[in-house]
């Protein structure tokens, strides 16, 4: 029997639920800014923390924290310490999940809690924790990359395993990942997709209290970054591999700010094993993100979140173009939850320079959901904005088109058709609850272009060829659903659908609307 055919029953399980619901050694050598910040000291374990899921959360997982996710919870709320999405007692990235009550045989339900806390000393200074995920997914796009022709199968296994050894204040982070792809019509297949192995992340790290309501620490190697806006940087986990930078973090925390400095590279994935997945020497991103707590209530809570960073790409193409692009962001994030409405709003400016040409973008998000009733469907009515600025790509003078760093674009489409860049979009969306463990959003998508004598972008940042020739606003509509189950803390089933609809834009340059169908069943422990 053919993988498609193993593959397909799943699909057709979750699709049956689907309902509502990411350069040269010469440049490397360069001297450029950077900051760092090193403290040391122990840590200090604190309680649970509850705020509605972010935006960048996928409604399908969006589920309030049943257990400490960080592996060092500070005075400053570990729900918004910059160390990602929590997800349940898990989190998308695994190093910052606390397990240390796993020390009491009480708490264990299975075999599986036991790899946990794996004490090394007597006193439980020193202990292991293991991670490891397995998720199987199927993908369907009727017309891929919106083109006239075959459709295309996916299927996908990621498996993840990962080491965490903490001595004291000290630890060491290990983490391998295998991605596997099989299918129709695949074409080049990306590593992102396809990785035999990858050393996903491996980094050193001292941290802990410096004195009683200051925490801080300092980390060196391959890691995940989320501590930004979700619109502009993430591990893209709709992938089979996660996004990496390789580098050092330091941060400091207070009970009301924070502070986070970093400086990184990027990461080139190979399709084989874990010797070709390399430094992009040709890349550098820096800068630092601070955070303060406007409101820490039981019906308010309130975060506000300026950033200022730098980010370097030797080889960036603008129009027909391609040369080394030095971008500054300049911006904060507004987010939290007032009562019954959850809100998630960024404002950023992106300056630099393009190959000698100014850079003068704008991006903005505006995302809230409001909770009708805690009754019944718990039913949830929301709507988010998304502008990334456009223009001057194929002409001269300023660039005015907007970049993001790392994150991905299944906000914009799940089937990976658009971009932000020269977009304004705007989504309702309504989520129900009918049962504790299901939840279903479903969203409508109108998509504009800003600047009609720049192109619409590919998901992949690409240009649609011919589109920058073409008058008109309209991109395209989209309707969407997304459904998840979840089986048991360990185990959740998503399904997605997404019709996209070309707008008079692409239409003029022959693209088609395409069905996107996916399911997938994760595992975790």
């Amino acid at each position: 029997m053919s993988r498609t055919h193993l593959f397909l029953p799943l699909l057709a399980t979750v699709g049956f639920t689907l309902s509502a619901e990411a350069a040269d050694a010469q440049a490397a050598q360069q001297t450029e800014p950077a900051g760092f910040l090193i403290v040391t000291g122990a840590r200090q374990e604190g309680g649970q923390q509850s705020i509605p899921p972010q935006k960048s959360t996928p409604p399908s997982e969006a589920v309030t924290p049943r257990a400490p996710s960080s592996p060092a919870t500070f005075t400053y709320p570990a729900h918004a310490d910059g160390f990602g999405i929590k997800l349940g007692g898990y989190n998308t990235s695994r190093w910052a999940e606390d397990w240390r009550a796993m020390r009491n045989p009480k708490k264990r339900d299975d075999p599986l809690d036991r790899l946990k806390y794996l004490p090394i000393d007597a006193n439980g200074v020193a202990y292991v924790t293991l991670s490891g995920e397995m998720r199987l997914r199927e993908n369907y796009i009727s017309k891929p990359g919106l083109a006239a022709g075959d459709h295309r199968q996916e299927q996908l296994l990621r498996i993840f395993a990962g080491a965490d050894v903490h001595v004291g204040p000290l630890r060491v982070y290990g983490e391998l990942a295998h991605g596997g792809l099989a299918g129709y019509n695949l074409g080049t297949p990306a590593a992102k997709s396809r990785n035999d192995l990858f050393a996903q992340q491996y980094f050193v790290e001292l941290s802990g209290t410096i004195v009683p309501g200051v925490a801080g620490g300092v980390r060196y190697g391959r890691q995940e970054f989320t501590d930004g806006a979700p619109g502009l940087i993430s591990v893209k986990d709709d992938n089979s591999i996660h996004t990496e930078l390789n580098g050092v973090r330091a941060w400091m925390s207070f009970r009301q700010v924070r502070a986070d400095v970093f400086d990184f590279q990027q990461t080139t994935l190979g399709l084989n094993g874990g010797g070709d997945d390399r430094i992009d020497h040709g890349t550098r991103f820096s800068g630092v993100t601070f955070g303060a707590v406007l409101a820490h209530e039981a019906k308010r809570k309130i975060f506000f979140d300026p950033f200022f960073w730098r980010e370097r790409n030797d080889t960036l193409k603008w129009g027909k173009v391609t040369g080394r692009e030095v971008r500054h962001y300049y911006g904060a994030r507004l987010w939290g939850s007032i009562d019954r409405l959850t809100f998630d709003w960024l404002v950023n400016h992106q300056g630099g320079d393009f190959v000698g040409r100014p850079i003068n973008a704008w991006f903005l998000q505006a995302a809230q959901t409001y909770a009708l009733s805690a009754k019944g469907l718990k039913p949830k009515p929301g709507i988010h904005f998304d502008f990334g600025g456009g223009g001057g790509a194929y002409g001269t003078g300023a660039i005015r088109n907007t970049r993001v760093i790392t994150a991905g674009s299944i906000a914009y489409s799940y089937q990976l058709v658009l971009n932000l860049t020269n977009l304004f979009q705007v989504s309702p969306n309504l989520t129900i609850s009918p049962t504790k463990s299901i939840d279903l959003t479903a969203e409508l998508q109108h998509s504009l272009r800003v600047n009609e004598n720049d192109a619409v972008y590919r998901g992949a940042g690409t240009a649609y060829t011919g589109t920058q020739l073409v008058k008109g606003a309209h991109v395209g509509d989209a309707a969407r659903l997304q459904a998840t189950w979840k089986v048991s803390p360990r185990v959740s089933v998503i399904g997605r659908y997404e019709y996209f609809e070309p707008g008079a834009v692409l239409k003029a340059v022959g693209s088609k609307g395409s069905h996107f169908l996916a399911g997938w069943i994760s595992f975790r422990f």
